[in-house]
């Protein structure tokens, strides 16, 4: 039920003329040159991570199928860091905030969580990959084929960009207030939903659909994976062999983990228990800490990625050399 004072919508030019103010860390006046080099620089480390991942699995004539992944999953971090780090860091540089247009808030949004979901539905294919190499070992090349791993990735992304498309859409549907200002750092879609003049839960139904189909179900899928990884693991008596299994899902469940937990923090709630400053400190740790976690984490407990970052620093010594 539409507030008093909210915008119509005329679709003919209303849409084009609206823009939104992020306001960022409009609050933290003092420290905003501190903030600004440390996102800086965070995502400059960042950024050089997952190059350095993505050079060195496409240089690797011979891929494994979790190499392959890897790559796919560094991709999705650098277009996270296209998509958020210009307008974070121009809200850090501009006094009062910076504006985004209708259109680039909505694109903004849409690109974010379509990225996301499809990096949770990669998780899965990953776990699954996890689960066809301890559990059936011997077919593991039949059924991880090139091309199905190819078909793999590819399905991730359209279900990413399918679902967030739909949330998107019904999000910029509905009437905001007059009062544009969306107190964050980005088109997150808790800030947006807080400025729709609404007064009951009907907007928030586009997200819960949209947690359910990105995180819940992907969630439970991996879960469903790795109980049966720990029933195959169960028999096995040495402690070596266990060891070895257990050591090549570690990452994994790290990653898992880390994803997980913060996007069920921000999205899995209702609007009322809504709190911008929580939100922009959890978003904070969603969009640069676990971005800069995810190459440390598999440099250093993959063993092939390991070995391939090892063989690409041996051929640019040797290049050097020559």
């Amino acid at each position: 039920m539409p507030c008093e004072g909210c915008m119509e919508r005329d679709n003919r030019s209303t849409d084009a003329t609206v823009e939104f103010l992020l306001l960022g860390f409009s609050e933290l006046l003092c420290l905003r040159v501190l903030l600004f080099l440390i996102f800086l620089i965070v995502h400059l480390v960042t950024l050089a991570g997952n190059v350095m991942i993505f050079t060195a699995v496409i240089m690797e004539p011979s891929r494994s199928p979790m190499l392959f992944f890897l790559c796919q999953l560094s991709v999705i971090e650098l277009c996270y860091i296209l998509v958020i780090v210009p307008k974070a860091l121009l809200s850090l540089i501009v006094v009062d905030g910076s504006t985004i247009s209708f259109t680039g808030c909505a694109a903004q949004m849409h690109l974010f969580v379509a990225l996301g979901g499809a990096e949770c539905f990669l998780l899965v294919a990953m776990s699954y990959d996890r689960y066809i190499a301890v559990c059936q070992p011997l077919h593991y090349v039949a059924v991880m084929s090139e091309g199905f791993c190819l078909r793999l990735a590819v399905a991730c992304c359209l279900g990413g960009f399918a679902v967030s498309l739909g949330l998107t859409v019904a999000v910029f549907c509905l009437p905001f207030c007059q009062s544009h200002h969306i107190n964050h750092f980005f088109c997150d879609v808790p800030a947006v939903l807080h400025l729709a003049c609404t007064q009951n839960y009907t907007p928030e139904l586009p997200l819960l659909a949209a947690c359910v189909l990105l995180l819940l179900l992907p969630f439970l899928l991996i879960l469903t994976s790795y109980v049966c990884i720990t029933a195959a693991l169960l028999p096995v008596t040495s402690s070596v062999g266990r060891g070895k299994a257990l050591s090549t899902c570690i990452s994994h469940l790290a990653i898992t983990l880390l994803h997980y937990g913060c996007a069920t923090f921000m999205y899995v709630r209702p609007k009322s228990s809504y709190s911008p400053a929580r939100d922009k400190m959890v978003s904070l740790v969603y969009t640069n800490i676990t971005p800069l976690l995810y190459p440390l984490i598999y440099s250093l407990r993959n063993k092939e990625i390991r070995g391939v970052l090892m063989k690409m620093l041996r051929r640019k010594k040797i290049a050097q050399v020559n």
